[in-house]
């Protein structure tokens, strides 16, 4: 039994599904963003766009009691709060740090889709890039 099979049976098949569906997409989208994160014109947007997703995760999978994700949503969330509030552009390494954890989000995606257990959140994710500009 994994992820999606313990979701059911703990809650409403319509809300776990609306999850997913939801997550799904977030999911989709992130690479694009944080990619438009090095372009000037796009950054507000896509830092203010970034943090309201890892904040819909969070919240979301909170409520679903899907720890590992809610942590690590939690852990983005603040670090793109300390981003947007102090920076006016991030440099390489986060962006290359955003897309990792981006793509710690699409392995949990297929986790859910195939019902596996969660992978294991890789421990270089949570090893802040140095957020200075250069």
């Amino acid at each position: 039994m994994g992820v999606r099979s313990d979701l059911d049976s703990n809650f409403d098949y319509e809300i776990v599904d609306e999850f997913l569906d939801h997550y799904s997409m977030m999911v989709d989208y992130m690479e694009v963003m944080i990619i438009d994160l090095s372009k000037k014109d796009m950054y507000k947007i896509s830092i203010n766009e970034l943090f309201r997703v890892f904040h819909n995760i969070k919240s979301a999978s909170s409520y679903l009691k899907i720890t590992q994700m809610s942590k690590l949503s939690a852990f983005v969330e603040d670090t793109l709060e300390t981003i947007r509030t102090r920076h006016k552009s991030v440099n390489e390494e986060t962006i290359n740090w955003l897309l990792s954890i981006s793509d710690m989000f699409a392995i949990w995606r297929d986790d859910l889709k195939y019902d596996n257990d969660l992978t294991h959140i890789k421990y270089s994710l949570l090893k802040l890039p140095d957020l200075e500009s250069s």
